[in-house]
């Protein structure tokens, strides 16, 4: 089969790869249809690359129909249309009893002290062939899957894979409260379904968020968040007084929420920046012991989120960090008793909730929500705009 293989810094490239068979009872094969490129694939593209090998098969957002099926996945049958959840889990350990489904302790990456194996995401995650191909074995598969109806394209679906329940998390963790603020920061895939799903609102039983502001630098993200009636903040502009500008519009005190949506790769933080650059440039054997146990991240986003938000308020960190000596300004998040959640999202603890809003109404925008459709022969050319926010692409499908 054809599919996008991980060759170096910033190098991928479309190979012939084995086809993948059933290796486990609980494992199926799907044909991919659909598979988007992920602001996370980018980490993997720039600064992890020391826990990649060359050839290892890239993503984890993907949908398709079940060709094979191991003997025990359940009630998962060929022919099923399903999207594949980013995270490889059992559904019946102790966390996927307790909707922990990022930490399955079936699929722990113990010998990386990780949680949940996932498609497509080095070593770190376990190694696992991913779905920028035209098909992927899935583990697990009697509770790595959700099954959506025929008729729809896939754009209507292919988001519950990452997208739309990482974002739905980021909003519940924020617990905004009914009125309040939420601030979201990035405006990238996430931070763009973070502020649709706060400003459509239902979310939290008798909750509304009154008011969503998303802050980011990119023309072309900003005026998709204006589309949607978003207040948006242009970081060109207020780079220097941003939370200054929003205790401003907020009487004085700052947001009752800030979603962190961008992560490690945030503008600013010029020596993490040079760090992370020159750490990625070296061997693997040298550069993974290194990012394990002294990796920084650019910490830009997250302490402007501590700094914005109101005393008593709740940061949601959703963007991926990687470090492991990042320094926290512990005394201001003490002081400001500041209340901060993080973590994967738990893909199947919010199906449920989003399947529908999954309607011919399309409340949330999904079907026109890819910026870019392009074939998967074009995959390298689709990173290379992605990781330089070139020709406006803020969210881009493959198709094998």
């Amino acid at each position: 089969m054809r599919a996008l293989t991980w060759q170096g810094r910033r190098t991928v490239s479309v190979d012939t790869v084995d086809d993948p068979r059933v290796e486990q009872p609980t494992d199926a094969i799907i044909k991919v249809s659909s598979t988007n490129i992920c602001g996370s694939d980018l980490h993997l593209y720039e600064l992890l690359g020391a826990f990649m090998e060359p050839g290892d098969v890239l993503g984890h957002e993907a949908m398709g129909v079940v060709e094979e099926v191991g003997t025990e996945v359940g009630d998962l049958a060929v022919g099923d249309r399903v999207v594949v959840p980013f995270q490889i889990s059992c559904g019946h350990c102790w966390m996927c009893d307790r909707s922990l489904y990022t930490q399955c302790e079936t699929t722990q990456v113990r010998e990386q002290g990780s949680g949940a194996a996932l498609f497509g995401y080095s070593k770190l995650y376990g190694q696992v062939a991913g779905g920028q191909a035209e098909y992927l074995r899935v583990p697990q598969a009697q509770f790595t899957h959700v099954k959506v109806p025929p008729g729809p394209p896939d754009d209507r679906f292919i988001y519950l894979s990452d997208v739309l329940p990482t974002a739905q998390q980021a909003v519940a963790y924020a617990d905004v409260p009914d009125g309040g603020t939420l601030v979201v920061l990035g405006l990238g895939p996430i931070g763009d379904m973070a502020c649709r799903l706060a400003a459509h609102g239902g979310l939290t039983p008798n909750r509304t968020v009154g008011r969503v502001i998303g802050v980011d630098r990119v023309p072309e993200r900003l005026a998709r968040a204006r589309a949607r009636g978003i207040e948006t903040v242009d970081l060109r502009e207020h780079g220097d007084d941003l939370a200054d500008l929003l205790r401003d519009w907020t009487e004085g005190r700052g947001p009752d929420a800030v979603i962190d949506a961008v992560g490690m790769e945030a503008h600013g933080s010029p020596v993490a920046g040079l760090v992370q650059r020159a750490a990625g440039m070296l061997p693997g054997a040298v550069a993974e012991p290194l990012i394990s146990h002294a990796g920084v991240d650019r910490m830009a986003a997250l302490y402007a989120a501590i700094d914005i938000v109101r005393r008593g308020g709740t940061v949601s960190v959703i963007g991926v960090y990687g470090g492991m000596v990042d320094p926290m300004p512990m005394m201001t998040m003490f002081d400001k008793q500041v209340q901060l959640r993080m973590g994967q999202a738990n893909v199947k603890r919010w199906v449920g909730e989003l399947l529908p809003l999954l309607t011919d109404a399309d409340p949330l925008g999904v079907d026109d929500f890819a910026t870019h459709r392009l074939p998967l022969a074009e995959a390298p050319h689709a990173y290379d705009i992605f990781q330089r926010k070139a020709d406006g692409a803020v969210k881009v499908i493959l198709k094998p």
